[in-house]
Order: structure tokens, then C-alpha cells, then sequence
């Protein structure tokens, strides 16, 4: 995709610094385009079909402001005992994810949509990772929310930085998933769209 000059535009469909960051590594040319979309789950809707749902819209609304190109959306939804746990917001909230959470399993869905507007195809697949956080005091807790101020993270964890001290475990298959953006399963989908990683000429 690089080394030609006909290769489709690719652009992250996110607001998200940290998802930037992690799409950065891969060392390929890309644009960010911020989606406006609802992201309210629908009465009834799973975690994983609300993140499945989310993602593809947010590559969609990108994708119909650039046509041919190839659009990266990606959301995740927290969930304990099929409940979903979004963005707090705010330190109330945050405190009140984190005791709920604490000594117990969490599941994070994180879906991904690569949008292709040369033929309006759509690969999404939905990364889970299972995240045992510690059994804390509340003392521990609102300190580290006072010291981080997580209220954009989906369970009130960065699990990139301070936040990695609350939790005890992580199964994940994938192991940026948790941290916004799932690059093995980005590569996979990337390669199936026809971009090259490695020059090999």
C-alpha cells in the first residue's frame, strides 16, 4: 500500500489518541476523520452486537465523506454479567464501575470494522479479552482515578499506564484489543484488502 501510488486512502474513523498511537506502529500512511454517530446501545442489544453495530457504523459515516477508501472503525463495550459498561464520564461514576469490578471478571468486546469503499465491503470481527481486576479498597481506587482520570476508557482502567496496577489478570488473544485497537486482527483484515506491510522488492 505504501510503495504505490495507486493504493486506497486509509483512514482511522476515531477520536481516540491512543487508538492514533497504536495504528501509528504499523508505519503506514493514514488520516483521521472523527465520525458522528449515536453511540447509545439499542433496547436489548448485546455487548458484542452493540460494538459490532458501533464499529461499522462509525467506518460507514467516514467512509461516505471518502469515497475508495479504506476505513478503520473500531469501538468497545466493557460487560459484567451482561451488563454493559461504558465511558464514566466523570469521577462519580468512575469509582462506582471500578467497585462493582473489583475481584471480579470482566469481558471487553472490542470490534472492528475495515471499511472498503472501492466495492463497499465490510470485514468486522469481535476481539474479546478477559480482564480480572483486583479486590481494592475504595481508598486505592479514587486515588488511582484522582491520579489518572480515566473517564474516557470504557471500566475506568488504562490498562497502557497506571491503570495496569488494578488488575490482576488478562487473557487476551489479541493484545492491544484492550487498549482500543486489535493490530493482529487489523493486519489480517489489511492483508485481505491487498496492503503490504513489507516492501520485498
Amino acid at each position: 500500500m505504501n510503495s504505490t501510488s495507486n493504493a486506497p486512502a486509509l483512514i482511522l474513523a476515531s477520536s481516540s489518541a491512543y487508538r492514533r498511537e497504536l495504528l501509528s506502529r504499523l508505519q503506514i500512511p493514514f488520516t483521521v476523520d472523527v465520525p458522528d454517530i449515536d453511540e447509545n446501545p439499542l433496547p436489548g442489544e448485546t455487548p458484542a452486537a452493540t460494538a459490532l453495530r458501533l464499529a461499522r457504523e462509525k467506518a460507514a459515516a467516514v467512509a461516505a465523506r471518502h469515497p475508495g477508501a479504506l476505513v478503520i472503525g473500531s469501538d468497545q463495550v466493557a460487560t459484567l454479567d451482561e451488563e454493559q459498561i461504558g465511558k464514566p464520564g466523570n469521577h462519580a461514576k468512575a469509582l462506582a464501575q471500578l467497585q462493582k469490578m473489583r475481584g471480579r471478571e470482566v469481558v471487553f468486546h472490542t470490534a472492528l470494522c475495515l471499511w472498503d469503499g472501492r466495492d463497499g465491503s465490510a470485514q468486522v470481527e469481535d476481539i474479546q479479552t478477559v480482564v480480572q481486576f483486583r479486590d481494592l479498597p475504595d481508598a486505592e481506587l479514587d486515588a488511582y482515578l484522582r491520579i489518572e482520570q480515566p473517564y474516557d476508557c470504557a471500566g475506568s482502567a488504562k490498562n497502557e499506564a497506571l491503570g495496569i496496577a488494578i488488575l490482576e489478570r488478562i487473557d487476551a488473544s489479541d493484545p492491544t484489543a484492550l487498549t482500543g485497537l486489535p493490530l493482529i486482527a487489523l493486519t489480517g483484515m489489511l492483508r485481505a484488502a491487498g496492503v503490504s506491510f513489507f516492501n520485498t522488492k
